[in-house]
């Protein structure tokens, strides 16, 4: 009888790891079901782009349900309340499904209420987080480039994805360059890391010294272990005390687990993440696996004001290939994959260049020693590694991931 094996969450580490347990669990040794909110695969890298123009969430998504349906998975648009370990049985809104073994992949939740006004939508901040948001921050930058004015961009105190702030602060900046606005608009850089470049790792090389030259060439103030602490409709505060004028505030917020786990006993640590070892299983849940932003990760140490661990598209990935690897060996096909610590590779789109960083594991002190490369080839490395990804994940097939992002 084929076992069964459930998968919430149909981004990154959702799709990836269905996938990989296709490839090595025939469709008469497993079914594989994946459980979505939401009905598209979105290329969450790209929503920068989104938020400047150079790109429509269309371009970026493609309907989960026939990519899956090439590969022999079946696919249910369906909202997941929550999840019984005991019983095995995941409580979605439109029915229950048993399962043998279960892969949490569902991302994030982002928990704006930890700095009032954070917004979008409870407040007048903008966000990078979701394909919603970053068409409500395209909007708002409509409306800059209408009546021109300061913008603050950065990130909350405990954020862990600080990458698409200085992705956003590069594109704008070169944005408003070519529209010859640049001189009108002030911008301010605000991040809880204790240096530009340390993106919750502890640094990347020689990314500190790379970032602050460009932010001072094109005149960007920057102030770092700062906390921003309220966003209003025409300033940020700073520390409870300090105010910076903002016609625009674009700031990426912390990050919560998401209800169904905050919701299911034993699953997750009080802040809806997920506590696994080194194979992405659960500590005690038998059969429930977690990967990508779900898992619970502490920091890389302790900093003036919190940075969290990142999560990015490419460490999520590795944890999907070494938990479904696991699950297969436990169905009895092959043996799993040995632990390895998570390493990182990503391209920063810098609006005329990009940056190339690598660091292998994330978590220094590393036995290799970062690289960090920056060049017009990158940008459109970066852009084509887009496309290839799309075009491969749409047709069923496992995606290009030399690159990362």
């Amino acid at each position: 009888m084929a076992i069964k094996i459930a998968v919430l969450g149909g981004s990154f580490g959702g799709l990836t790891a269905a996938y990989a347990l296709r490839k090595r669990l025939s469709a008469g040794k497993a079914s594989i079901t994946v459980i979505s909110r939401e009905p598209d695969f979105t290329f969450i890298p790209s929503l920068p782009w989104v938020a400047t123009g150079e790109r429509t969430v269309r371009q970026i998504s493609f309907p989960l349900s026939p990519a899956l349906a090439r590969r022999g998975i079946e696919f249910r648009h369906e909202q997941a309340t929550s999840i019984d370990t005991s019983g095995k049985v995941i409580t979605t809104d439109q029915g229950e499904l048993p399962y043998d073994f279960l892969i949490v992949a569902t991302g994030h939740r982002s928990a704006n209420e930890a700095v009032p006004g954070l917004g979008p939508f409870g407040g007048p901040g903008h966000s990078l987080m979701s394909p919603p948001e970053a068409e409500e921050l395209r909007e708002a930058l409509a409306r800059l480039l209408a009546d021109p004015g300061p913008v603050v961009i950065g990130a909350a105190p405990g954020a862990s994805c600080i990458g698409p702030a200085y992705e956003f602060c590069f594109e704008l900046d070169y944005l408003l360059r070519r529209r010859k606005l640049r001189h009108a608009v002030p911008i301010t850089f605000i991040t809880p890391e204790p240096w530009l470049g340390h993106m919750g790792m502890g640094g990347i090389g020689k990314a500190r010294q790379l970032l602050e030259g460009a932010f001072e060439e094109r005149a960007v103030i920057y102030h770092t272990s700062a906390a921003i602490s309220k966003v209003s409709a025409d300033q940020v505060e700073v520390g409870g005390a300090t105010t910076v004028p903002a016609a625009l505030a674009m700031i990426i917020p912390p990050l919560g687990g998401v209800d169904a786990i905050a919701k299911s006993d034993g699953l997750g640590n009080p802040k809806g993440f997920i506590p696994v070892d080194d194979r992405y299983r659960h500590a005690t849940a038998d059969g429930v696996y977690a990967v990508g932003v779900a898992v619970a990760m502490p920091p890389v140490a302790d900093t003036p004001v919190p940075v969290n661990f990142p999560k990015t598209g490419h460490m999520t990935e590795q944890m999907a290939h070494v938990a479904a690897a696991d699950i297969a060996s436990r169905a009895g096909a092959g043996g799993p994959a040995g632990p390895h610590p998570l390493a990182a590779r990503c391209v920063m789109d810098m609006g005329d260049r990009g940056i190339y960083m690598s660091v292998d594991p994330v978590r220094p002190p590393r036995d290799k020693l970062p690289t960090v490369s920056e060049g017009r080839r990158w940008l459109l490395a970066k852009r084509n590694f887009e496309r290839a990804y799309l075009w491969t994940a749409r047709r069923g097939h496992a995606m290009p991931t030399s690159l990362g992002w």
